[in-house]
């Protein structure tokens, strides 16, 4: 029967502790250097961003609104003009949010069909 040595095997439990600690502090700074990473403002606006680009409902929206916006502007230069007279002025802004209402509108319905 071999004789057991509490000394070495206290040793090889030590040494097997030691590189375990080693390998949890490696993986605490990694999850640290993530986290921290993750939580500067620039990524977390990044982040938002890049979820917000990637909806459908967002991009049907945005290309309805700047056709919208596109047309409603354009219809106001070429019907009124640039003018100088406030009723014009006043004319031409209602002409254009109403254009605008109005073909964002339908542009919305005819990207979703």
């Amino acid at each position: 029967m071999k004789k057991i040595n509490h000394t070495s095997t206290l040793k090889e439990a030590i040494a097997l502790l030691k590189r375990k600690q080693e390998h949890e502090l490696i993986e605490l700074k990694d999850q640290y250097f993530y986290t921290y990473e993750s939580l500067k403002p620039a990524n977390l606006i990044k982040k938002a961003f890049g979820q917000i680009a990637n909806s459908s409902e967002f991009r049907t929206n945005v290309v309805s609104n700047v056709v919208g916006l596109a047309t409603g502007y354009l219809s106001k230069k070429v019907l009124i003009g640039s003018t100088h007279s406030p009723v014009k002025r006043i004319l031409g802004t209602l002409l254009q949010f109403v254009i605008t209402t109005a073909v964002s509108k339908r542009t919305e319905k005819t990207i979703e069909n």
